[in-house]
């Protein structure tokens, strides 16, 4: 079995002999957008975690999505490198992925993935630090244990539109910690371009949208002197530049570390 700590420590030992220490540097290559070319890209995967799980020991990442491991990701996630992740502004974007050598064990066949955590560590221009799941996924059947013991393998990705169940809205979850004069809110399940670039709040009574702050991951807050008045309507920009608005998504006696469903979806 490797996981992230055993893959980093071969890349480290790998470096040893160069006079290098730590991963090896490698430039980022452009950020990935949401053109939906066909074209397949070059990046190299590991994985971390359990074999067949879903990447973190607790089932989030990153991105402050949590149980990652159960529909609908269902444990077919991976950390991204900068132009993957962007900075949190990935989160929630899909990516086919498939791999070729060793031919013994790839079966050649794409197979999609949520980028839901971060990976620090990379080691190619693109780099998906993959679930064990997902890693897996890749393989002949049969032969997933087998691919996973490359721990570093080369692979091929082009970013594909995100689908989920028929029924599946946008949801929202209002954070620990949030208080009248401070809202914070994980979007979560946004179908189609999967990642939101722009968050927006509309309080009770009011025409004025309010731009909301990308916190970390797939958090936004919005921050006040005055205590805000529920319910709240949020507006999403996802990132080709399509809006949609959860009316009253929140209601007027939300709570925190709550979640809400809206009835909207890309």
């Amino acid at each position: 079995m490797m996981g992230k700590i055993a893959v980093v420590a071969m890349v480290v030992a790998a470096m040893i002999g160069g006079g290098s220490c730590g991963p090896p540097k490698v430039p980022p290559g452009p950020n990935i957008t949401a053109t939906y070319t066909t074209k397949w890209l070059p990046a190299r995967a590991t994985w971390y975690g359990k074999p067949t799980g879903a990447g973190p020991d607790d089932n989030g990442g990153a991105c402050g999505i949590k149980e990652v491991n159960l529909p609908p990701y269902s444990g077919m996630t991976s950390c991204g490198n900068d132009p993957i992740f962007k900075d949190g502004r990935g989160c929630g974007s899909c990516f086919e992925v498939r791999c070729q050598k060793p031919a013994d064990a790839c079966s050649q066949n794409p197979v999609t993935v949520f980028i839901t955590d971060m990976n620090y560590e990379p080691i190619s221009a693109y780099h998906f630090d993959l679930s064990g799941k997902a890693f897996g996924a890749m393989a002949k059947p049969g032969k997933e244990q087998a691919l996973r013991n490359n721990g570093i393998i080369d692979m091929e990705f082009r970013r594909v539109r995100c689908k989920y169940p028929a029924g599946q809205k946008i949801n929202f979850h209002v954070e620990k910690g949030s208080n009248p004069n401070y809202l914070a809110v994980l979007v979560k399940f946004v179908a189609d371009d999967g990642d939101i670039v722009q968050m927006d709040l509309q309080e009770k009574g009011s025409q004025e949208w309010k731009p909301m702050k990308e916190s970390w991951g797939a958090i936004w807050r919005y921050d006040c002197a005055k205590p805000l008045k529920g319910p709240f309507s949020l507006r999403v920009t996802s990132e080709s530049g399509k809006k949609l608005v959860a009316k009253d998504v929140i209601p007027a006696n939300w709570k925190p570390d709550t979640f809400y469903k809206s009835n909207v979806q890309f």
